[in-house]
């Protein structure tokens, strides 16, 4: 099968440092290779991939030095022309880029596959896609789809990762608790350093400033810094992961706003490291409680989880990872989507295989 993957511009694939989407397309893209198929990424030009890499800009937005002076617009769009001048030569053309291409890609509509990976609760959404209904849509949790239950739903595939690139840790070396992620108002990175003082347990947070939060993180966040519990490391990339999630106790994951699936849930799971966190988006369906972490609702029932942390087995939890979040296990679930469209590419939307 000759099939495009069109990652963001927003990051390298994989990224740099912070970076969900574009290591998720990373790792599809290498699985699906390995698989046998034949694999094009269109992405930045420093990206690293077992497919053919189509380069359509010189560099990620983010880390571009130029980055003020640059619109994210264009250059999704000239990606999205690039993409339209090939596209007869793809079977699957595998959009990870929202809803940009819809307008570009209407005659090809039938075999597109547009895995959508942010919130969809936003005003405009659901009239967007009522207006294109011919684009088939692959959420990554079945939570995620909630504000848009109408819309052409291909299936949910749930994110995988490469267990090979993530080191077991029967023990966690350290005994600290972890926050890794962006520090956001979402992801609550406050409520970890209060858990964690509450505990009188370190905490080390590896995460992202956005500009976006500089206010949240100077009112919320910079006053609990100084607190010696607590050390914050700035953002850290992928080969620094397993070394952090496998020595910590824990990974919190204090979110209040509808995840729609927090990749770092998974790579703690891959590292034997358990998650505390909040029940809240697709946390019920990543989590098992008891079993990989604890599904929490405050702070109490998360300090009462830290108590019962010992009772976890950590290659159990590793093995739930591989059974349930392996890169092969959703490349697989993508081939079956594709598949699928490709032998009956005009008739209605299938039901959720997730």
């Amino acid at each position: 099968m000759k099939i495009a993957q069109i990652a963001p511009l927003y990051e390298s694939v994989p990224p740099k440092l912070y970076g969900g989407t574009e290591q998720v397309v990373a790792d599809l893209c290498d699985a699906l290779v390995a698989a046998g198929q034949e694999v094009t990424l269109f992405a930045s030009a420093e990206s690293r991939t077992r497919a053919r890499l189509v380069a359509v800009r010189d560099q990620a937005l983010r880390l571009d030095p130029k980055a003020s002076r640059t619109s994210d617009l264009a250059a999704h769009l000239n990606m999205m022309w690039e993409a339209k001048a090939r596209a007869q030569e793809f079977d699957i053309l595998h959009f990870h880029t929202n809803l940009v291409h819809f307008s570009f890609f209407a005659q090809e509509a039938q075999k597109t596959v547009t895995t959508l990976h942010g919130q969809l609760g936003l005003k405009d959404l659901a009239p967007l896609y009522r207006r294109c209904p011919s684009f088939g849509l692959v959420s990554i949790s079945d939570n995620q789809r909630a504000p848009l239950p109408n819309a052409h739903w291909l299936a949910t595939v749930h994110h995988g990762i490469p267990p090979e690139q993530y080191t077991f840790y029967e023990q966690p070396g350290a005994g600290y608790l972890a926050f890794l992620g962006r520090l956001s108002a979402e992801k609550q990175p406050h409520i970890a350093i209060q858990v964690a003082r509450r505990a009188g347990i370190p905490l080390k947070i590896a995460a992202k400033k956005p500009a976006a939060d500089a206010s949240y993180f100077e009112t919320a966040v910079k006053p609990l810094l100084s607190s010696s519990l607590v050390e914050y490391i700035g953002e850290i990339g992928h080969e620094a992961k397993s070394e952090f999630l496998g020595n910590a106790r824990a990974l919190l994951f204090p979110i209040n706003w509808p995840e729609p699936f927090g990749l770092v849930m998974i790579e703690a799971m891959a590292c034997g490291t358990p998650v505390i966190a909040w029940k809240c988006g697709s946390v019920p369906e990543v989590i098992e409680d008891g079993v990989t972490g604890f599904i929490v609702t405050s702070e109490e029932e998360a300090l009462n989880a830290i108590t019962h942390l010992p009772e976890l087995d950590r290659s159990r939890i590793r093995a739930r990872f591989e059974e349930r979040f392996s890169a092969a296990a959703m490349a697989n679930d993508y081939l079956e989507v594709y598949s699928r469209l490709l032998a009956a590419p005009l008739t209605d939307p299938a039901p959720n295989s997730g």
